[in-house]
């Protein structure tokens, strides 16, 4: 049986110019992606491509804290960054009102739209800080 593979080169170069970023004191850096052959690599059209930044320990772990104080959950209860609300028990309504905790927490306002994109503790840490740095 003969085997057929392709290659493709995927390269990280630092950009000089984040456009439109204010990444002052985060360390982060902007990055370009391209692929050698021009064209985007067949084994990545059916996949998935993410790149994200991890939001700061310490707004994780106060996010932790407003998920925990707003669903009563005992001690034992273990949330962490991948913890989805939902699986900690939290219904819409739930949801909403450890939104309303967190713009109030962190002094932000969180726009409807995105208040429906948040189901883990994570995500909720990375859009507070992109709210920050606006706010900023």
């Amino acid at each position: 049986m003969a085997s057929v593979s392709a290659t493709s080169s995927l390269t990280f170069q630092p950009s000089l110019s984040p456009q439109g970023c204010n990444w002052r004191g985060s360390g982060l850096r902007a990055v370009s992606v391209c692929w050698r052959n021009r064209s985007f690599p067949s084994s990545f059209r059916a996949s998935r491509f993410c790149i994200s930044c991890k939001a700061k320990a310490e707004t994780v772990q106060k996010v932790c804290e407003v998920v925990r104080s707003q669903l009563a959950l005992p001690p034992e209860k273990e949330v962490t960054p991948d913890t989805k609300f939902i699986d900690l028990g939290a219904d819409s309504l739930d949801t909403v009102e450890i939104v309303m905790s967190l713009e109030e927490t962190f002094g932000i306002i969180i726009e409807e739209e995105s208040n429906n994109s948040i189901t883990t503790v994570q995500e909720a840490a990375e859009l507070i800080e992109q709210l920050v740095q606006k706010k900023e």
